[in-house]
């Protein structure tokens, strides 16, 4: 039996609400018949697109075959046909959408970060729980390749005991004078929604805690190294948001973490995400895709001395992990988890609790660097 469950989709005229949740999710899963239910059912998502152009709306909805969308979000929530809320809207405006979805009694699924604060990110969980609505948060990277595969290694007791580990993040943003912007102009305008801290912390919240342990305490500091750019409609404007943050956390059991993510990086390594974990009996340097691993039995062992050239390519000795496993779009993973949670009841643990605690981090995290000292990260419940 096939069943048909219609999807608000607010905000999805956006870059990433068009391809990854539209375009390489929702419709990826009705191009292919549906999502099969364990059941021997099938799920048939029926989105209807919200935003706030019409004639942005009608473009995208033609160019896909949809023919359901619309610029009033009261007539959407209104629909008894629509019984899923999902918002990637702007980040000061989601909010008070899934409030409304709430109210409405649709089960909820959005984007990071949840809410501007953590008081209202939290409040929206609390929303959600007393009216008795699933809830979700989209927490994408953790179906990267890159990233099931460190999980694999951990889960296997490759590393051992936890040491140490480092991320680097990030790539070269022009400033828009010479090159065009390759970043939208609101991510560098505290007043607009942008900032590192609120864009990306959300992100290694949920890593750090699914992959390392949780985050105890928090060290960071940022940077504004770009004073002035330029935007879409070629005007000068000031940076009033961070476009580099340097980050120390310490997660449960002691191992540190650091983290160094910038948009005025220059890469020179594998691919934009660098991570290194570090473990007793072995280390592993993961990408996006990519994992490379050494354990102890192959670890050279270097001595320092500059007057000498160095007799060890410290490039050799790794071995790059097979693709056993077919990886899907990694939106696309947690949107079936999703609905498989909503239509069957199937565990799924990244709720608007998890949005919060990636709020929260942002938050503590300026904290930390106005206050430029250690911030310990309360639980929240």
């Amino acid at each position: 039996m096939q069943r048909t469950i219609g999807i608000i989709m607010n905000g999805v005229t956006g870059r990433m609400g068009t391809n990854q949740h539209l375009i390489r999710s929702i419709l990826a899963i009705r191009e292919e018949g549906g999502l099969p239910l364990a059941n021997g059912d099938t799920v048939m998502p029926d989105p209807v697109l919200v935003g706030r152009s019409e004639n942005k709306l009608a473009k995208l909805a033609t160019a896909h075959g949809l023919s359901r969308y619309t610029t009033s979000l009261d007539d959407a929530l209104s629909d008894s046909r629509n019984e899923i809320y999902f918002d990637s809207n702007l980040t000061q405006l989601r909010a008070e959408g899934v409030k409304q979805a709430i109210s409405a009694g649709k089960a909820i699924y959005c984007e990071k970060p949840t809410a501007t604060t953590t008081e209202a990110a939290l409040e929206l969980y609390k929303l959600a729980e007393q009216a008795g609505v699933k809830h979700g948060v989209v927490q994408d990277k953790l179906w990267l390749p890159g990233i099931l595969k460190l999980k694999y290694l951990r889960d296997s007791g490759f590393f051992g005991r936890l040491v140490s580990a480092r991320t680097e993040f990030g790539y070269w943003v022009f400033d828009g004078f010479h090159q065009p912007a390759n970043r939208p102009s609101w991510n560098y305008r505290k007043e607009d929604g942008g900032g590192l801290f609120v864009d990306m912390f959300p992100h290694w919240r949920y890593l750090v805690d699914n992959l390392f342990g949780p985050i105890e305490s928090i060290s960071s500091v940022g940077a504004i190294t770009i004073p002035e750019r330029v935007d879409e409609g070629g005007s000068r404007y000031t940076s009033t948001a961070e476009d580099t943050a340097h980050v120390t956390v310490q997660v449960q059991g002691g191992a540190l973490i650091q983290i160094n993510c910038s948009w005025q990086f220059r890469v020179r390594r594998e691919e934009i995400l660098h991570l290194q974990v570090d473990g007793t009996d072995g280390s592993a340097i993961a990408g996006l895709r990519d994992v490379r691993i050494q354990d102890e039995a192959a670890t050279p062992k270097p001595i320092w001395n500059p007057d000498i050239p160095n007799p060890i390519d410290f490039y050799q000795g790794w071995t790059l992990l097979p693709d056993r496993d077919p990886y899907k779009n990694a939106f696309r993973a947690q949107w079936e988890l999703f609905l498989k949670h909503y239509c069957e009841d199937a565990p799924f643990s990244w709720s608007l609790l998890e949005g919060a605690k990636g709020v929260q981090l942002a938050e503590l995290g300026l904290q930390s660097w106005k206050e430029r000292r250690w911030v310990d990260v309360p639980e929240l419940g």
